[in-house]
């Protein structure tokens, strides 16, 4: 029997599929993926003066976006292809999906091709909980979830891993979102309250989390709901028209962003003046400003999601699937046996 020939390491790209991903995550643990994958965006941010950064580049229409993050170290390259439309749930599609790529800045060759749908939802999570660390207040134990849909489990089990968080308030304008997501959320051993409304919600939590979908300036919570010394991890409005708090509770935070040039067109900030003043988390992250610096004081996480927190998480898989079976060699690269004769190539496959 003739055995196929393997391609040499530069002749394949490792392709991770959504069934690879799934298998990968639930071999590490769900958890303890999201809190090692959190050590990773933390190491990135605290050495963000070495990549390249950039607003996303958005494609918008009525229906949703589409968007491409890019950056790059002195090292790799990397890139996510993402869309968002909210009316996706309604035709049985899902509201994000994703797909990206790590390269190699030495030679311009891609060394790994992910799906991103799962991870991003996963590297969203890390990304809060990492926050929350530095921002909620000590001893917090109920976390407000307002928006049960897709987000809502990663969330959660992120803020278990990170802070310790195993009480739970939930509520969406869905009931059978918040349905689904106490079942698979008891499931997980945390402790659950489903709420009628926003209000109910966010009654004795010191975190709150929206995390909602609709393209458009709602107002999901209002200024009399925010009480002195909550967090608010705001995760749902991550584009321009899109928002979820009063811009009063704004006007009372301290504000916590990724990177302002693109919080200020996308996130809850673009409801104030440019000028106004927001905190970067990297600098929080490498000590040089404080995060939570009293008990009464309300912290805000303005979250539209950045590039270098893909790029760690696809650094991440990249390291995590070498000696696994958790990924398929996928044919992609040109690998001429002379450089210069792509065309030869070409002919001998006939």
């Amino acid at each position: 029997m003739s055995v196929r020939p393997q391609p040499s390491p530069l002749a394949y790209v490792p392709f991770v599929s959504v069934e690879n991903m799934m298998h990968l995550v639930n071999a590490i643990g769900v958890e303890r993926f999201i809190a090692d994958l959190a050590g990773y965006i933390e190491d990135d941010f605290r050495r963000w003066p070495d990549f390249d950064k950039t607003p996303r580049v958005a494609s918008h229409s009525a229906e949703g976006v589409i968007e491409l993050m890019p950056t790059a170290d002195a090292e790799n390259y990397g890139f996510k292809y993402v869309n968002g439309h909210p009316k996706n749930t309604r035709d049985g599609y899902q509201t994000v999906t994703a797909f990206g790529v790590l390269s190699s800045v030495s030679n311009g060759y891609p060394i790994l091709l992910s799906e991103m749908t799962v991870l991003t939802a996963l590297r969203t999570a890390a990304t809060s909980a990492l926050v929350g660390r530095y921002l909620a207040p000590k001893g917090a134990e109920v976390m407000a979830m307002i928006g049960n849909g897709a987000q809502c489990e990663f969330q959660a089990l992120a803020f278990r891993a990170l802070c310790g968080i195993n009480r739970l308030r939930l509520h969406d304008v869905d009931p059978a979102a918040t349905e689904k997501a106490t079942r698979n959320l008891r499931a997980q051993g945390f402790e659950i309250t489903a709420c009628a409304d926003a209000q109910s919600a966010v009654e004795g939590a010191q975190i709150i989390t929206t995390c909602t979908a609709d393209k458009q300036y709602a107002t999901i919570l209002t200024d009399n709901m925010v009480g002195a010394g909550v967090h608010i991890n705001a995760i749902g409005g991550d584009c321009p028209g899109k928002t979820e708090l009063h811009r009063d509770i704004l006007l009372r935070s301290d504000i916590f962003v990724e990177y302002p040039p693109q919080t200020r067109i996308e996130g809850e900030i673009q409801q104030l003046p440019a000028d106004h003043p927001v905190h970067e988390l990297w600098q929080v992250m490498r000590g040089e400003i404080p995060g939570r610096t009293h008990d009464k004081q309300i912290t805000l996480f303005d979250s539209v999601g950045f590039a270098t927190e893909d790029f760690s998480a696809l650094r991440f898989v990249h390291e995590r699937i070498a000696g696994t079976a958790f990924f398929e060699p996928l044919d992609m690269l040109a690998d001429p046996d002379d450089p210069r004769d792509l065309f030869g190539m070409l002919q001998r496959a006939r």
